[in-house]
């Protein structure tokens, strides 16, 4: 399973989803399915935006969890 850590690195950087949508001219919609880990697809030029302005690197941001049913 792929987990996005954007709720958390939001909070700790205190942003709303709007100041996020904002600096990286993303569609606030677009961030919510994010931000509530509700996407299926990835765009790397959005993760590598995210990456940017909140100063993380993409492991920070996206995770591999390994599946419980193999």
């Amino acid at each position: 399973m792929i987990r996005i850590h954007l709720s958390r690195l939001l909070g700790e950087r205190r942003l709303t989803q709007k100041d996020l949508s904002k600096k990286t001219g993303i569609r606030i919609a677009t961030i919510n399915e994010y931000y509530n880990e509700l996407t299926d697809r990835i765009n790397l030029g959005h993760m590598d935006k995210i990456c940017e302005v909140l100063g993380c690197e993409l492991e920070e941001l996206i995770q591999r969890v390994p599946n419980k049913n193999k």
